[in-house]
This record gives C-alpha cells, structure tokens and sequence, in this order.
C-alpha cells in the first residue's frame, strides 16, 4: 500500500469514527429524553450500523494480510 493512500485511509478513518461516535451520542440523548421519533430512531441506529460497516472495510484494508 501507497503511504499516500494509506494517509488518506487513516484520515478518513478519523472521520468515520468521529460520525459513528457523534451519531451514537445523538442517539442516546434521544432515547433518554424520551420523546424521540422511534422511526428517527431506527434510521440513526442504521446510520450508525453502516459507519460501523465502513469503518471495518478501511480497518480491513489497512491491516496487511498474515498467512498463518
């Protein structure tokens, strides 16, 4: 892998995880409030599942391959 590429992976790994966390927050202050949108709900916890999907494909790619 091209350090460059690798640089952009990290970098955008940063992000991701940034959103999945922030998506995460959003979501419990939510529920905890009580008052939330159950369907507003449900479409973050898909947001946040496929952030989640995002950031083990670029974990994937960054970690070379071990033939044990």
């Amino acid at each position: 892998m091209q350090a460059e590429n690798e640089t952009e992976l990290r970098e955008e790994l940063l992000q991701v995880r940034e959103a999945h966390r922030s998506l995460d927050e959003e979501i419990v202050g939510l529920e905890t409030a009580g008052a939330a949108d159950q369907l507003h709900i449900k479409r973050l916890k898909k947001q946040k599942l496929a952030l989640k999907d995002r950031i083990t494909s670029i974990e994937d790619r960054l970690t070379p391959d071990i033939i044990a």
